[in-house]
């Protein structure tokens, strides 16, 4: 038996990244030892929750029909399932995107006081804003940031455009502050197109970080906690054919993700010191992966994902592979130093 009883995994997600959400939160129910827990899989996009599957312990999955799916009551995030009430004790978090990853969803746990798998809501929050979360790193001694400027809705944008062409080289990267899986970027390389790119990335939410291109090997580490203290997990490359690791690279295949990296034993410690460093100052909870460029004066801080993907083909799933460990295992970890 484990700590908790009751596991509810949330997936879903009010963003453009709601489906990759879906896929992360099926696998990883899928996961979760249900010798040792019950299992809920909970989606929720837009305010309506709702029970789609559950596993009892020792059972098979059960998939409710659409039409028959019953509302969590969030008042105490709880269930009517047969006219019993479920009432859940633990949720491992699986939204991509709002609110899952900008702290909403953790606020709501922490107020209601249900444990749950991921960093806190002002970390997740922090976390999620690229900026707010350069911001906390610019001053170390540990990890480089690229050079930026940051546009906000309202501001004048052929001001931010002269700024940019004035302060950074190109080709830069424009992306909204908040927000994953590649969406609302644009890798710019002539000064005309700027405008253009922050209104795309407007698209995705209020703010826009335009980033100076950092050229280098694009290396991403996973970190987390366990009973044990904070650990790494094999470091990754990613090769890719297209201008950058954009969402049809991510997705579609058309990349390569080299586990382990095939780096030196010393580039590979600083990285995994780098990845601990970050992790505690930022105040991080659970598994999270940070994103660099490995590049010839340095190692650049890209960004951190405190809920990254969780199908078959994420990334930390085969770094837990290539480490030799069980993904169910690694997950009960996860469950029972929360």
């Amino acid at each position: 038996m484990g700590k908790y009883s009751k596991i509810a995994v949330v997936y879903g997600s009010d963003s453009s990244e709601w489906e990759v959400s879906c896929r992360s939160g099926e696998f990883t129910a899928s996961r979760i030892d249900n010798t040792k827990y019950e299992i809920y899989e909970i989606f929720a996009r837009f305010g309506q929750w709702h029970l789609v599957a559950f596993r009892k312990r020792n059972a098979m999955r059960v998939l409710l029909p659409e039409g028959a799916r019953p509302q969590v009551d969030k008042t105490d995030f709880s269930v009517r399932l047969y006219g019993e009430k479920i009432q859940f004790d633990f949720a491992y978090i699986m939204q991509h995107g709002s609110p899952g990853e900008t702290g909403l969803l953790q606020g709501y746990f922490e107020m209601i006081g249900i444990p749950f798998s991921s960093c806190s809501a002002f970390v997740s929050a922090v976390a999620f804003d690229k900026f707010a979360c350069k911001s906390y790193l610019r001053d170390v001694d540990f990890v480089k940031c690229a050079p930026d400027v940051f546009v906000r809705a309202g501001m004048d944008i052929d001001a931010a455009c002269t700024e940019i062409a004035s302060t950074l080289h190109f080709p830069v990267f424009v992306k909204p502050t908040s927000g994953g899986s590649s969406f609302g970027i644009t890798r710019v390389t002539d000064p005309a197109r700027l405008a253009d790119a922050i209104g795309f990335a407007f698209s995705e939410g209020p703010s826009v970080i335009v980033e100076q291109g950092i050229t280098g090997r694009e290396l991403t580490c996973a970190v987390y906690a366990d009973d044990e203290g904070v650990k790494t997990l094999p470091l990754i490359e990613i090769v890719t054919d297209n201008a950058y690791f954009d969402y049809d690279a991510k997705y579609n295949g058309n990349s390569d993700e080299i586990c382990p990296a095939p780096v030196d034993e010393d580039v590979r410690d600083r990285v995994w010191e780098t990845s601990r460093k970050i992790y505690h100052r930022l105040g991080c909870k659970g598994v999270i992966r940070i994103d660099y460029i490995l590049a010839e004066d340095g190692l650049y801080f890209l960004e951190v994902n405190t809920i990254p993907g969780m199908t078959g083909a994420s990334l930390v799933p085969k770094m837990v592979r290539t480490a030799g460990e069980d993904i169910t295992d690694f997950l009960t970890r996860i469950i029972e130093h929360a």
